[in-house]
């Protein structure tokens, strides 16, 4: 009889995320991707009938690990708050069987900012020494976590609009530095060298005339049509890298807004994370800001859930 898939519900991942080291993971799924190890068609997004909501459909096949799968992360309107929620099936390529189902949403979270971070350690100066997040919610502050140990931070911002209200934001970093709450993006922008946009807006979130010409910015996405956490006409003025260059400028809401404006084209890109890990990549000018759009790619899910399996398994 064949083995049945392991099925792992949200407080299963919450239970087994301590033991996985997602960045590392992830690093290693980029170095796969550069190294032809990997396979990461588009993202799809397909709509309800009647503006009832839609799904995206996330796909990757590591081959390093002989798996291959999707996550499915669908939008629900609902009245006051939107449902989103999100499931990722690995298969084995040796059986062609389902070996994971898990609740993706937590995991999803861990992914996302351990991307932003290592995009933001491979392209920040190695003395960057002011950290701003802008949003307070868990993925926000996923990227603090993540974050607060790639440089030795003096100052660390976190803003958001109702950052007065949150009571899970820490006071301090692990150093020990202080955590300072702004509810002025822009004023917390200013003079910081690294500066991680986390929010689910679907508009820009701060004016980019606040960075200073070294900073690097990294952005995430979220379910909203053509979702931007800057300004399209911004990238042009931009050392601008992403994830993964054969798909995201054209899911990335900025980038397709900028692309049919004339305003920014894809070849513009200074390289994706495969490339910078790898070392191919253009290095930052420090002469303006650089920019890094993740847009979740499917290998970030599976190899993410191919690292809970292995927990799991333990």
């Amino acid at each position: 009889m064949s083995q049945q898939p392991i099925v792992l519900h949200e407080a299963d991942i919450t239970a087994l995320l301590p033991k996985v080291d997602v960045r590392s993971v992830l690093e290693r799924m980029f170095r796969s991707l550069a190294d032809g190890d990997a396979v990461q068609p588009p993202q799809t997004l397909s709509l309800f009938p009647r503006d009832a909501g839609d799904f995206i459909t996330y796909l990757g096949v590591l081959s390093g690990e002989k798996v291959f799968g999707a996550k499915l992360s669908p939008y629900i309107p609902g009245d006051g708050k939107a449902l989103v929620t999100a499931w990722t099936l690995l298969m084995s390529m040796e059986t062609g069987t389902p070996v994971l189902l898990c609740d993706s949403k937590k995991l999803t979270t861990e992914r996302t900012a351990a991307t932003s971070v290592i995009a933001a350690d491979a392209l920040a100066p190695s003395d960057a020494s002011v950290l701003t997040i802008v949003g307070s919610g868990p993925v926000a502050l996923a990227h603090l976590r993540y974050a607060e140990t790639i440089r030795a931070w003096k100052e660390v911002r976190i803003a958001s609009p109702n950052v007065a209200s949150r009571k899970d934001i820490p006071a301090t970093i692990a150093s020990g530095v202080a955590v300072t709450q702004y509810a002025d993006a822009n004023a917390a922008v200013a003079g910081a060298d690294v500066v991680l946009l986390c929010t689910s807006s679907g508009k820009p979130v701060i004016d980019v005339k606040s960075l200073s010409k070294s900073a690097v910015v990294t952005s995430i996405s979220t379910n909203a049509t053509n979702a931007h956490e800057i300004d399209p006409a911004a990238l042009q003025g931009f050392d601008v890298y992403c994830d993964y260059r054969a798909t995201t400028p054209a899911s990335a809401g900025e980038m397709k807004l900028a692309a049919a404006a004339g305003q920014w084209s894809a070849d513009a890109l200074c390289g994706d994370l495969p490339e910078l890990l790898a070392g191919r990549a253009k290095a930052p000018s420090r002469e303006r800001p650089a920019f890094f759009r993740s847009i979740g790619l499917g290998l970030e899910d599976v190899a993410a859930a191919v690292a809970l399996l292995a927990a799991a398994r333990a």
